[in-house]
């Protein structure tokens, strides 16, 4: 019996980095049957079988999982945007960070492609509110060092749409990585998928990190009930509680604390639409059909 993580899930094989070796496992049909997944970054139980194989015995209890992609155990979220070609859509940004609060991961805003346009905008916004963010170019290096230091020593998943540069930011933190990279669509405006399939990476600075899918495929689902959808927007927490109503939903009532602070311009607009927009899609989204792992 020994432990483990999985780095990479792939045609029905679970590739196990146990004390310096990889194990290629399968799982038992009792996961299945318990609804109860592998994901890659589960930390598990597996016994060797014969030609240096095995197979999973247990998973051992989860900081967090996500759905789509299947990801478990992830510490920071890194979330990839740009002010350049694609450039970014604010409430993506707002939902990934939504997303990272709920499951208890940090998220860090990384704005790629510096030498092309330096964001003053977005940066503000995400700075002001108390976030990490960080600017970067994965073309000429700067910023990736600063990169480098905030995620040392954390498990992350780096997420964004296609073609703000997820793989090329992946290339530039470790000359040990030679993972593809697309180009980007000026008629559409959104880069080429490269990213197949999830796996984990070692940095040589002490980091592990999950290379994803675009954008659209970086969702739970279900996020959180419909009245904690705003103690997951950082800037709002002060003001919870002081509005007129207890159960002020910030959308249109009066003597309300966070409309107040909007209109005063204490408060992003961007930020504000995007709660809305998550307040009312959580509003219609039933707990129940969220699929399990």
């Amino acid at each position: 019996m020994a432990d483990g993580i999985i780095y990479k899930a792939l045609s029905g094989f679970y590739y196990v980095k146990s004390v310096g070796e990889t194990v290629r496992c399968t799982a038992r049909g009792r996961f299945r049957l318990d609804k109860n997944i592998p994901l890659v970054g589960d930390n598990v139980r597996f016994e060797y079988v014969e030609n240096g194989n095995g197979f999973l015995t247990e998973i051992l209890p989860r900081k967090n999982s996500f759905l789509r992609p299947p990801l478990a155990n992830i510490d920071k979220m890194v979330i990839v945007a740009s002010a350049a070609l694609p450039k970014a859509d604010p409430f993506l940004v707002d939902k990934m960070t939504v997303i990272a609060i709920g499951a208890q991961c940090e998220p860090v805003i990384c704005i790629n492609k510096l030498d092309l346009d330096s964001a003053d905008d977005l940066y503000e916004i995400y700075k002001g509110i108390g976030l990490t963010v960080l600017r970067t170019s994965a073309v000429t290096g700067e910023g990736i060092s600063n990169l480098v230091d905030v995620i040392q020593g954390s498990i992350c998943a780096f997420c964004g749409n296609s073609g703000v540069g997820k793989s090329s930011i992946l290339n530039a933190l470790d000359p040990s990585f030679h993972i593809i990279t697309g180009h980007v669509s000026r008629k559409l405006g959104r880069g080429c998928h490269t990213t197949r399939h999830i796996e984990l990476f070692d940095l040589s600075s002490g980091a592990i990190v999950a290379d994803t899918p675009g954008f659209s495929a970086f969702d739970t689902g279900y996020v959180a009930e419909k009245r904690d959808i705003q103690l997951l927007f950082p800037e709002f927490l002060n003001l919870v509680g002081t509005c007129r109503f207890d159960d002020c939903g910030h959308i249109d009532e009066p003597d309300c604390a966070i409309l107040d602070a909007l209109h005063r311009g204490r408060l992003q607009k961007t930020r504000h639409d995007s709660y809305k927009r998550l307040y009312e899609q959580a509003g219609r989204y039933k707990k129940w059909e969220q699929k399990s792992n």
